[in-house]
């Protein structure tokens, strides 16, 4: 068995016991219902347009606003319509408008007579989407590395517990074991997110929210190579991880350097967003560009040879990172006589099949 049929074997057995797993399966679809009343349930509570009792001389203004509009024979039943609450509001001679106790503002606008306005910057991201956008893009790529990445790491230290790696190693390549399992959790990482984004899009879609749609299609387009790539990276250092610990009890401990790299870039990009040095700066940092490369993207800050070039510096420090990971897994995972130290299993690593 070479290198790459080991590998594939080991993929296929992590994803079908990560694929029987109650905790995984009962998670995705956690996030999914999340992803469905995020997008589709906002609208649906906003409420309609108002609800309008005036007589028919006063009608043309407020159907021409989108308005609901019943008409009824004079002011009083008009007023009798709102005290009833049959309406919202009602508009009578004079006109003026009359509510229980909230100013419709819908209605007062269709009477307004509005002056002329003209856009400086008609292409400008409104200012909520400008916060919800980068908060959705690092949380995503931060409660999935985190998750998978723990998981790998949990499986790791599970197989030095009961002695299964000892089989393991004999029967197929150490480096093999740990590429099965970083292209397993890639594999799974990105199906869910691929779940999460359809479910999203639809709510979206039936929220009338093209207008988003268009403007984060570039965004996400690029964000699933940059999640894929640094995915990969943030895999590698939790593998090598665990495989520095041998008891579940010590994954605190040794993971603490890879707890950093994914939180860190993640309240960055939540609180720098906004400082386009900094977003520049980490936009080209491999921990940071997943999530920031795509948000300079959506907001326009962006030349179009960027994202290329962050995006083979983030393969490059995959790459590294891979070996490094590869060369501490190897000397620390048939260590299990306690937790072995970055520098033993960094020196003195084992040849092993």
């Amino acid at each position: 068995m070479n290198v790459t049929q080991a590998t594939r074997l080991v993929a296929e057995r992590e994803i079908r016991v990560k694929l029987r797993d109650r905790t995984f399966l009962f998670g995705t679809l956690f996030f999914l219902l999340i992803a469905a009343a995020g997008t589709i349930l906002p609208p649906l509570f906003s409420g309609g347009p108002s609800t309008v009792a005036v007589t028919e001389s006063l009608a043309a203004p407020l159907r021409a606003a989108g308005l609901e509009v019943r008409v009824v024979p004079d002011d009083r039943a008009a007023e009798q319509a709102v005290r009833d609450d049959d309406v919202d509001a009602a508009v009578v001679t004079g006109p003026a408008v009359l509510a229980m106790d909230d100013a419709p503002d819908d209605v007062v606008r269709a009477l307004s007579t509005q002056p002329t306005v003209r856009l400086l910057d008609p292409d400008a991201v409104d200012p909520v989407v400008a916060f919800l956008v980068p908060f959705v893009f690092a949380f995503v790529f931060f409660i999935t590395s985190q998750t998978f990445g723990v998981q790998i790491a949990q499986s790791v230290i599970e197989e030095k517990q009961t002695r299964i790696v000892e089989i393991l190693v004999a029967a197929v390549p150490v480096r093999a074991l740990l590429a099965g399992k970083v292209v397993a959790g890639a594999i799974l990482a990105f199906a869910q997110i691929a779940l999460i984004a359809v479910v999203a899009v639809l709510g979206l879609q039936i929220g009338d929210s093209g207008g988003l749609l268009s403007l984060l299609a570039p965004a996400i387009g690029w964000f699933v190579p940059f999640f894929l790539i640094g995915f990969v990276l943030l895999a590698a250092m939790w593998a090598a991880a665990g495989a520095l610990a041998n008891r579940q009890e010590d994954i605190a401990a040794v993971s603490t350097p890879v707890q950093l790299a994914v939180m860190l870039p993640f309240f960055a990009v939540i609180f720098l967003n906004d400082n386009a040095t900094a977003m520049r700066v980490l936009s080209y940092l491999p921990f940071s560009s997943p999530t920031a490369m795509p948000l300079r993207l959506f907001t326009g800050d962006a030349a179009g040879w960027e994202p290329i070039v962050s995006l083979v510096l983030l393969v490059l420090a995959a790459g590294a990172f891979l070996l490094a990971g590869a060369r501490v897994y190897e000397g620390s995972l048939l260590r299990t006589n306690g937790r072995t130290s970055l520098r033993t299993a960094w020196r003195e690593r084992e040849t092993i099949g």
